[in-house]
């Protein structure tokens, strides 16, 4: 069985850090590997230590977490993310989905979302915050899996690019994980989104899809 869930928590504000370690601590699937109090420290420590999830305030000094979500999607970082935030408008939340962004937490109800929020961003789905799920609802209804009609690399994020790559050699999820130095669940979580984007299912299909367009990415 593979070990805990880790993360990096980053809040400019100590007290809002305390709170949320004290929540996580209470989970024994989840393991906290490092805090920051700005963005360019959440960056760097995201690249050195390769955390599962990165549970990152939308304002915060240096870098923003719009900027850093922008810098961990254009360096192909396999880090989910995990926004923590006063905004309850679709600008924002539109935002960060755009960005890759899994989870996006009130932080009103964050003592209440918080681990759930984990759990679903952990098994490959998105989670909002209830009092702004309708939102996302929104958001989905105006797309289809499977129909985007771009060419495959602009469809595709640089980190689930990366995987790809490694899918059309027939790696495994565990040669994926080490060659990109992240986790099973990471590498597991990637495949599932290219599938739903891609239109197809299963690991065998994606595998077929990786070496039939193998030229585009």
């Amino acid at each position: 069985m593979e070990g805990p869930i880790r993360i990096v928590i980053a809040d400019d504000h100590p007290i809002v850090r305390e709170g949320l370690v004290r929540i996580i601590e209470r989970e024994k699937s989840c393991s906290i590997v490092g805090q920051a109090g700005d963005g360019a420290e959440a960056l760097r420590l995201i690249e050195e230590l390769h955390p599962d999830i990165a549970l990152l305030d939308v304002t915060m000094p240096m870098m923003d977490g719009l900027e850093v979500a922008r810098c961990v999607q254009q360096r192909a970082l396999l880090t989910e993310l995990v926004f923590l935030t006063m905004h309850k408008d679709p600008e924002y939340l539109n935002a960060a989905l755009d960005l890759g962004v899994r989870g996006y937490l009130v932080k009103e109800s964050v003592s209440s979302d918080l681990i759930a929020c984990l759990k679903a961003v952990t098994s490959g789905e998105h989670y909002v915050s209830p009092v702004i799920s309708h939102l996302l609802i929104e958001r989905r209804g105006h797309s289809t899996p499977g129909s985007d009609a771009r060419p495959l690399r602009e469809r595709l994020t640089p980190a689930e690019v990366s995987v790809l790559r490694l899918v059309a050699e027939n790696k495994t999820n565990k040669e994926i994980a080490k060659a990109l130095f992240v986790s099973i669940r990471t590498v597991e979580n990637h495949r599932a989104r290219m599938c739903l984007k891609v239109g197809v299912k299963g690991h065998n299909q994606l595998l077929l899809f990786a070496r039939e367009h193998r030229g585009q990415f």
